[in-house]
């Protein structure tokens, strides 16, 4: 598969700080409910993926960020639709930022290894496996 053949783009944002990850926990009532995330989102028509990244930032966490290389680039399917994911180092701009939980109930940083532990969807272990293996 290739992303001309995908139905939609989705984001992650892969933060790093020593040898922990930012990630999410999902609020409860969704598809991927109470699962722990690299944060992102689903692109909006004519949107590039680094402006997808930034605008979920804004809008789930009220933070800006800075968009670096792309660290993951995969397929999966939900709903019947078929999405090319691409996760992208970031950059929080502000040194300590207070998180708005909109979308999440809660915000960590976790090793590689604490988030092996943790219920995710097939998806984020997906990026967590390539992150597992490159670092």
């Amino acid at each position: 598969m290739n992303l001309s053949q995908v139905d939609r783009i989705s984001t992650a944002g892969i933060a790093k700080r020593g040898e922990t990850y930012f990630a999410a926990l999902r609020i409860a009532g969704t598809s991927i409910g109470e699962s722990w995330e690299f944060p992102g989102g689903k692109n909006r028509l004519d949107e590039r993926p680094e402006e997808t990244l930034s605008r979920e930032f804004l809008e789930e966490f009220n933070v800006t960020i800075s968009v670096g290389a792309m660290v993951y680039e995969g397929y999966f399917e939900n709903k019947n639709k078929k999405y090319g994911l691409m996760a992208f180092l970031i950059n929080f701009m502000e040194e300590e930022p207070a998180f708005d939980l909109i979308e999440h109930q809660k915000v960590a940083w976790l090793s590689l290894e604490e988030l092996s532990t943790l219920p995710m969807a097939e998806s984020d272990r997906a990026i967590l496996q390539a992150l597992s293996e490159t670092c």
